[in-house]
C-alpha cells in the first residue's frame, strides 16, 4: 500500500461504523470488557498498522492484522487463546514494496485474579508462515506471553509482556530474541467514547536495536441487540526513542474488535 491508502481505508471504515453508533450510550464497565485482553469472549479483530514514514529509508510499511481470542479451559483452569495472521506490505530486496502473508502468532494464557489485578500468563508460539522473506523471520519461535490489567471506574491501565527465542527454521536467517512491552491505558468518556495509549516497545535483544513509540488515540464501544460489542479505533503513534533503521518514525494503528457472547 502507498501514500494515504491505508489510512483513508480506516477512518472511511470507521465513520462507516461510527456515524449508525454515535448515539449509543453505554456504561465504562461496557467500555472496559471491550478494551480488557482478559475479557473471557469469543472475540474478532481486525487491525491495521501503517506506518508512511521509516529511520533510514524511504519506503513505508503496512501490516493487517487479522486476530481471533477463544476462551477454554484445561485441567479447570480458565484460558484465553489467541492467534494473530498478518499481510504484510514491506520493502523487498529491490527496494519496491510486495505484500505477502506474515508469521501466525498463537499464545496461551492461563487467568486468575488477584487483590485487584488480572493476570494472564502463558507459552506463546510464532511459526513462519510468511510468504516472503521480508514479511517474517523465517523462524519457529517460542517464549512467554504475560498481561497484567487493573480494572479502574474511569478505565483501564495495564499491560502485556512478550518475549520469544528463535529454535528451528531458516538456517539462512538471523537468530530472533525478542521481546516486546505494550502498556494500557484506557480513559473512559461518556456515550461509549474512549481514550488510548496503547502502542508496543520492541526490543530486539539480539542485536541491541530498539523501537519505543507513544500513542494518543481514541475509540467507541457499542453493544448491539444481540450482545455483540462493537469497538472502533484509531492511535496515531510517534517513536520517541530507537535504536536501528527500517523501524518507523511514525505509524497509524487502527481498527474494529468484536466480543461475541458465548452462548447465544
Amino acid at each position: 500500500m502507498e501514500g494515504v491508502e491505508p489510512l483513508v481505508a480506516w477512518l472511511g471504515l470507521a465513520a462507516m461504523v461510527l456515524v449508525p453508533l454515535r448515539a449509543a450510550a453505554q456504561s465504562h464497565d461496557d467500555v472496559n470488557k471491550a478494551n480488557n485482553p482478559l475479557t473471557p469472549t469469543i472475540g474478532l479483530n481486525l487491525q491495521d498498522q501503517w506506518a508512511p514514514k521509516l529511520y533510514g529509508s524511504d519506503a513505508d510499511t503496512n501490516a493487517l492484522l487479522l486476530r481471533g481470542t477463544l476462551p477454554h479451559k484445561l485441567f479447570g483452569m480458565p484460558q484465553i487463546m489467541r492467534a494473530t495472521v498478518s499481510f504484510v506490505t514491506s520493502p523487498a530486496a529491490d527496494g519496491n514494496n510486495i505484500t505477502g502473508l506474515g508469521d501466525l502468532n498463537v499464545f496461551d494464557i492461563f487467568l486468575c485474579k488477584t487483590g485487584g489485578i488480572e493476570l494472564g500468563v502463558g507459552p506463546q508460539l510464532t511459526l513462519p508462515t510468511a510468504s516472503h522473506d521480508s514479511g517474517g523471520t523465517g523462524k519457529w519461535q517460542a517464549g512467554l506471553a504475560t498481561v497484567a490489567i487493573a480494572p479502574q471506574k474511569w478505565g483501564l491501565l495495564g499491560g502485556l509482556v512478550t518475549w520469544q527465542h528463535s529454535f528451528a527454521g531458516d538456517n539462512d536467517r538471523p537468530t530472533q530474541n525478542n521481546l516486546s512491552v505494550q502498556p494500557f491505558l484506557i480513559y473512559n468518556l461518556a456515550e461509549g467514547w474512549y481514550l488510548r495509549s496503547t502502542a508496543t516497545m520492541n526490543f530486539d535483544l539480539q542485536r541491541g536495536k530498539y523501537s519505543v513509540p507513544l500513542g494518543a488515540g481514541a475509540g467507541k464501544v457499542c453493544v448491539l441487540g444481540d450482545g455483540t460489542t462493537v469497538n472502533v479505533f484509531v492511535e496515531p503513534q510517534w517513536t520517541v526513542a530507537h535504536d536501528g533503521d527500517g523501524q518507523a518514525k511514525f505509524q497509524v494503528y487502527a481498527g474494529v474488535n468484536l466480543q461475541f457472547p458465548i452462548g447465544r
